[in-house]
């Protein structure tokens, strides 16, 4: 099964445990913490990859449904999920599909939460997705996107002093990113828009990774630091804070479907 991400596995693996990885992924569930009903309610991670999100989720005790289209990052998520407790295997449900097709799936009840994360980004319009995620979401419950800032895109470039790529980016709605392919970003507004279209309101949004993206310390294999808790406390208070929240390099945009 293909999708636009199809054949950059192997080079998104090499990044899992770096700092801008382990920057996102601990923001992004700090943030869900916050908007998320209490367990056991279901949830479905769409475009779940490896597995870090549905994972932590259903430790905490939410029964997760991963739904990706490579093969290689699911085959990793259950090499990860065998080694869980049982009580967390249990919870969790591991599917390959694309993401527009799962419409056509049968699920019953709709679920709490649906989650989309790092996925708009590789698609070149978000339009036939949107409605799919609206779809599976039970009326009252949420949708958690995370995707590329689009009113941003210029800040990487230039704090990295590439005036040619800054220039071009304020115009832009693309960009090169660091697995080597040429990816999607979206306005904050653009999108609220969208989502409001679907019955999706936007209820509140976050920054995620406004110090560590361009950081020119921070290479792309660079490692956690020691004081990696207080970058984190750092990166979670900005990212919830006007006007460090809009350079962002990732927005996480919760929006909820009308009861």
């Amino acid at each position: 099964m293909r999708s636009a991400f199809t054949g950059q596995e192997e080079r998104w693996q090499a990044g899992l445990g770096k700092l801008r990885e382990v920057v996102r992924q601990d923001l992004v569930a700090r943030q869900l913490a916050a908007e998320l009903p209490p367990p056991a309610v279901r949830i479905m991670d769409c475009g779940c990859g490896q597995g870090t999100q549905s994972l932590r989720l259903a430790r905490r005790g939410y029964e997760v449904t991963g739904v990706d289209a490579s093969a290689e990052l699911l085959a990793r998520f259950e090499q990860d999920l065998a080694a869980e407790p049982a009580e967390v295997r249990a919870r969790v449900r591991v599917r390959c599909d694309l993401i527009e097709n799962l419409a056509e799936r049968a699920f019953a009840p709709p679920f709490a939460a649906v989650l989309c994360h790092g996925v708009l980004m590789h698609m070149p319009d978000p339009g036939p997705v949107l409605p799919v995620l609206a779809g599976l979401t039970a009326p009252g419950g949420i949708v958690s996107l995370l995707v590329r800032n689009g009113d941003a895109l210029a800040m990487r470039p230039g704090l990295l002093g590439d005036w040619a790529a800054c220039a071009e980016a304020f115009d832009s709605d693309r960009y090169p990113n660091r697995i080597g392919v040429t990816a999607r970003a979206d306005r904050l507004a653009d999108l609220t828009g969208r989502l409001t279209g679907h019955g999706l309101q936007v209820t509140a949004w976050y920054g995620v990774r406004v110090f560590t993206d361009a950081n020119p310390e921070s290479p792309d294999d660079a490692e956690p630091p020691p004081d990696l808790q207080t970058l984190l406390a750092c990166e979670e208070r900005a990212g919830r804070t006007d006007p460090y929240r809009q350079v962002a390099a990732l927005l996480h945009l919760i929006a909820r479907r009308r009861r």
